[in-house]
């Protein structure tokens, strides 16, 4: 049954409730979840405070292992490794020294052919020059038998003029007899005017005897001279008849040839190139520096042995050789000395020709104090890196002298029994721990 309005204790309808209590009632449900989430982090907030706190520890060194090579100091000339090519240190240009066809040719003479020392390279058709020969040969015995004639009469009017000096001695005996008789009486006068008249008479058979003799000699040096001339007229016949053959003057290889059997040449026409196999030079060059380096304590390079590699491939060939002389002038351009070493024998271990791209070893200067490192161990070409006793890296500087066999030769400020590290470090750094391996 329902409750009369207006009773006592009966609830009011929501639609009833007073508008303050419907907005109290909203607050509340706004403010009550705010609180609980303050409460919450405040809660939080204090646990975080009274937590117990751990204590910190530094973080630990990182020690970085490393090999090293105990510094130990020698005296030692280090090797310059140079770079050249081989050269030829003798050709000539070969041309005809007489002029005609061509009538045989060496097999050799081509491009690249090789020829010895004295072979016959080429021959000119020698006929003219044969005829040459047998006509100067002719003229030199026509001579030295008119001169041979010319000398036999010499030797007759040698022999007369002494039958006349004879006679002339007799006529003189005679006039010195007849001279005493005259004065005695015992003879004429014209006894002796006649023996004096004999007398001058064989005197001017004598004088002209002379005079022969001087004509004839005269006659015979005219004569030898032209004998003298007609035998070189043959001698000359006889080398151009020679020089119709032209040969090889050492062993060589072959360039740049140019002739053929029937082709006519003449004197001025080159014919071949020829190198000479056994005298091949090594051309390379010096710096400045290394240059004055070597000549300031050894005072000349000339004489210094070197040593010349060939690459072949997968081969390696080596060649002595010894400085034989240095360019006429300063290679300004490449910024140094070109300097020639004469290879002692180009032909072993295998020919080699000019050309041929080399390296070089050179001895540099000697050094005293010298350390061996490997090339790991240098930094920036002037700083090395020491292990000290605490295990830690101490930077020192170097120089740099050389290279020798893949090792660098440095001198500086390092100690004997000091221990240099070898292992390349990406960021070396003074006091970084290392651990020797």
């Amino acid at each position: 049954m329902d409750r009369p309005h207006g009773v006592a204790g009966a609830p009011d309808s929501p639609r009833r409730r007073h508008p303050v209590a419907r907005a109290f009632v909203g607050t509340l449900k706004l403010l009550v979840p705010v609180a609980i989430l303050a409460g919450a982090v405040a809660a939080y907030a204090a646990l975080k405070e009274s937590r117990p706190v751990p204590a910190k520890r530094p973080p630990a060194e990182k020690v970085w292992p490393v090999e090293a090579v105990t510094v130990r100091f020698e005296s030692i000339s280090p090797m310059l490794h140079l770079y050249g090519e081989t050269v030829a240190g003798r050709k000539v240009v070969l041309r005809p020294l007489v002029s005609g066809p061509v009538v045989e040719v060496h097999p050799g003479l081509r491009e690249g052919g090789i020829v010895k020392k004295g072979e016959t390279l080429l021959v000119i058709d020698p006929f003219d020059y044969e005829g040459a020969v047998v006509e100067a040969r002719a003229r030199l015995e026509e001579a030295a038998a008119r001169l041979a004639e010319l000398e036999a009469a010499l030797k007759l009017e040698e022999d007369a003029l002494e039958s006349e000096r004879r006679q002339l001695a007799l006529a003189e005996k005679d006039l010195a007899r007849a001279r005493p008789l005259v004065k005695r009486g015992a003879a004429s006068k014209k006894l002796l005017d006649d023996r004096q008249l004999i007398v001058t008479q064989r005197r001017q058979a004598v004088e002209q005897r002379e005079n022969n003799l001087k004509v004839w000699r005269a006659r015979i040096a005219q004569q030898q001279a032209a004998r003298a001339r007609f035998a070189w007229l043959l001698r000359q016949a006889e080398r151009r008849l020679a020089e119709t053959r032209l040969k090889a003057p050492f062993d060589a290889y072959v360039t740049d040839a140019n002739a053929e059997v029937g082709q006519r040449l003449s004197v001025n026409d080159r014919v071949a190139t020829l190198i000479d196999r056994r005298w091949i030079e090594a051309r390379f060059t010096l710096s400045n520096q290394q240059y004055g380096r070597i000549l300031a304590q050894a005072g000349t390079l000339i004489g210094r042995a070197v040593e010349v590699r060939w690459q072949v491939g997968k081969h390696r060939l080596t060649y002595h050789a010894r400085i034989t002389h240095l360019a006429a002038t300063i290679a300004a351009t490449k910024g140094g000395v070109t300097v020639y070493a004469r290879l002692d024998d180009p032909l072993k271990p295998s020919a080699i020709r000019p050309g041929a791209f080399v390296d070089i070893l050179m001895p540099d200067r000697s050094y005293d104090a010298i350390v061996r490192l490997p090339e790991t161990a240098v930094y920036g070409n002037d700083t090395v890196y020491v292990i000290n006793g605490k295990g830690r890296l101490e930077p020192r500087k170097v120089e740099v002298v050389g290279i020798d066999e893949g090792q660098v030769l440095v001198q500086g400020a390092v100690r004997a029994g000091e221990k240099v590290v070898r292992t390349r470090l990406s960021a070396p750094n003074k006091g970084l721990r290392v651990e020797v391996l």
